[in-house]
């Protein structure tokens, strides 16, 4: 009865989809491309057997860098498609594998429309990144004998409330996942609560990115470009934090301190510009190249594909979307890069990793802006601690490598059992 009213409705929506399209176009032109890829219409396919990896938006697309490098070193002989929801994603995933992977947008979860894309790319396996269920499409996938594994799974308190709200659909989707390798024993246990079988704790992908090569030669010249001054590193921010951020920094005067911003989506590069022009504070775009004066307190960090780079050449960082209930962003990297890091309040969608983080010493939490800045102030005070913070960050990161290979080998039982 779910899944008839749930169709329902998202054929009741479709009219309003080609105006959810455009109207979201406004900032991000991406969403006027490719629509009719949207419907499961696909000029092209890729020659020969295909894996299938779904990875929605811009962190699950990065977060599935070393699974996609041991998927295409396990099964050399196969091509690999990479799907998307969001037009940041898809950016994401292009500048990550548009030289080994086909790219496309995949398609709402209309019944007609999961049959014609799974038709269309008979992808010999499927790899759901994290929580991006959709009843149609993994039911579409069962009944044309294509496995689906659910990786690098996370599910949230809040999360699960909601799939609870429909118990019934939930439960028929998760039933019809072949295997699922969850993040931590807490998730795990939420979605078997939901009805999921067959799940495995494999731990957080991203634990296992290792920066660019080229990592550390780019933040040194980032750093060349800032100067010989404390960094405060404000990274991918969110909608409302950056102004909580800056009336904090007004209070709390850190001398010779340069502030770098930057958002978490690039559609507010210039929102965050025009922030900060209203205010009366200059800055530097790092775009534009060039050293930052001595004279001038902010940078906007308004490039894509830095963020190991900023970290590297910051002195202290705090992670957004923690300060708002946005579930808080990625604190992996930083950590990878051995930079203190200070997380807000809110970290739900980071709640095992910023735990164990507290814990060994990797990072601090603060309860607000004014406490961010407070540690701020003494990390850039005190080197001895950015010091041990950025060594227990390192450790840390290393000691809870692994998530790949345990994923590699849930996919191997399932292909052999097809």
């Amino acid at each position: 009865m779910l899944r008839t009213v749930y169709n329902t409705l998202l054929h009741l929506a479709l009219p309003l989809i080609p105006v959810r399209l455009w109207w979201r176009g406004r900032r991000e032109p991406g969403y006027r491309t490719h629509v009719g890829e949207r419907f499961g219409a696909y000029a092209r396919r890729p020659d020969g057997p295909v894996i299938w990896v779904h990875a929605v938006s811009v962190g699950e697309s990065r977060a599935a860098q070393p699974l996609v490098d041991a998927l295409a070193s396990r099964f050399p002989d196969h091509a690999l498609l990479l799907t998307t929801m969001t037009a940041t994603g898809r950016a994401t995933a292009e500048s990550l594998y548009a030289d080994r992977a086909m790219i496309v947008f995949l398609p709402y979860d209309y019944p007609w429309a999961a049959r014609r894309f799974l038709a269309h790319f008979r992808p010999r396996f499927g790899i759901i990144m994290e929580t991006e269920i959709w009843p149609n499409l993994v039911r579409g996938a069962r009944q044309q004998g294509i496995p689906m594994v659910l990786a690098n799974a996370r599910m949230s308190p809040k999360s699960a409330r909601g799939y609870g709200r429909v118990a019934a659909l939930a439960r028929e989707a998760l039933a019809d996942i072949t295997a699922i390798g969850a993040q931590s024993e807490a998730d795990a246990q939420r979605l078997r609560d939901l009805g999921a079988h067959s799940v495995e704790v494999t731990g957080n992908l991203k634990f296992d990115i290792t920066p660019p090569p080229e990592t550390r030669e780019r933040a040194g010249a980032l750093r060349s470009l800032w100067g010989e001054r404390p960094v405060f590193l404000a990274a991918s921010t969110r909608e409302g934090e950056e102004e909580l951020l800056l009336d904090a920094l007004s209070c709390k005067a850190i001398g010779g301190l340069l502030t770098v911003i930057v958002p978490r989506h690039p559609q507010r590069f210039d929102e965050v510009a025009a922030l900060l022009t209203r205010r009366g504070l200059s800055f530097a775009r790092r775009s534009a190249n060039v050293p930052v004066p001595a004279d001038c307190p902010f940078a906007l960090g308004d490039t894509m594909g830095e963020m190991f780079a900023y970290y590297g050449a910051a002195d202290v960082a705090w992670v957004g979307g923690s300060l708002l209930p946005y579930g808080a962003q990625n604190l992996i990297e930083a950590c990878a890069m051995g930079t203190p890091v200070i997380i807000g309040p809110s970290t739900y969608n980071f709640a095992q990793a910023t735990e164990l983080a507290i814990e060994t010493g990797a990072a601090v939490q603060a309860a607000n802006a004014d406490g961010v800045m407070a540690e701020v102030a003494r990390l850039v005070a005190d080197p001895a601690a950015r010091r041990r913070m950025g060594e227990a960050g390192a450790a840390f990161t290393v000691a809870h490598q692994g998530a790949t290979a345990r994923t590699m080998r849930i996919v191997e039982r399932v292909v052999g059992e097809t």
